[in-house]
């Protein structure tokens, strides 16, 4: 008997449930980074700034629920947005799967948790700061959110 295929091989991001959308997050933190727009040429840059919800340590919103009230500019991941994916990390399962590529082989939904997305240096854990404690956004520029490892 042929093992089934998991469902973000065999659906399309428009026919995911709820529940199978949500997991597809890796729990990683890097779109809760601060970005900067070069005012010249718009291009996007990552910072090492975290959102004031994001638990640096264990990379999850500390107010999910609440985070588009108590943070007017949290973007929410749906597909009436899928034209802004290209801001989101490369890494990003929402990304890679509209892009018609795999997901990396250290995802929760591969390996079961989340372990090796932290071991493998994945996740913001370790490499952030809170934005009340930052200062000017452009001295944080940083360009690891955009690699995709592995």
């Amino acid at each position: 008997m042929s093992e089934q295929q998991p469902f973000w091989e065999t659906k399309s991001l428009a026919q995911m449930n709820e529940q199978e959308w949500e997991s597809l997050c890796d729990g990683c933190g890097k779109c809760c980074l601060n970005k900067v727009i070069d005012d010249e040429t718009d291009e996007l840059f990552f910072t090492n700034v975290a959102c004031q919800l994001l638990n640096t340590k264990s990379c999850q919103c500390s107010d999910y629920p609440n985070r588009f009230k108590k943070v007017p500019d949290c973007f929410k991941v749906t597909l009436d947005n899928r034209d802004s994916f290209g801001w989101l990390p490369a890494s990003c399962a929402y990304r890679l799967l509209d892009e018609g590529k795999a997901l990396p082989s250290w995802h929760p939904l591969l390996t079961g948790n989340a372990k090796a997305m932290h071991r493998l240096g994945q996740s913001v854990r370790g490499k952030v700061i809170s934005e009340d404690k930052a200062g000017d956004l452009e001295d944080h520029v940083v360009y690891w959110p955009l690699k995709l490892e592995p």
